[in-house]
């Protein structure tokens, strides 16, 4: 699920929220760390109390196929939450 805000016609803004396997504190820290590294510009956090240990990226400058492939490399189930 992609939202999208805009401010005056220009975009400000997207939220991609994904499903993970996610299940540890200290693994979505590390992971954090190295999605800030490829998309420094974004906001990026996991809400591991949710069912779907959430992973939301917030920012305009992230690509999604990127983050898919960064959990993927690094042991990770990740999808697109529709």
């Amino acid at each position: 699920m992609i939202i999208l805000y805009y401010e005056s016609r220009k975009l400000v803004s997207m939220v991609e929220v994904f499903k993970t396997n996610v299940g540890e504190v200290s693994e979505a820290d590390k992971l954090v760390i190295l999605l800030l590294q490829y998309f420094p510009k974004s906001k990026i956090n996991f809400d591991l109390h949710d069912c779907d240990n959430i992973l939301r990226l917030d920012g305009k400058d992230f690509v999604t196929e990127k983050v898919l492939l960064l959990l993927k490399e690094n042991g990770f189930i990740c999808k697109v939450l529709e």
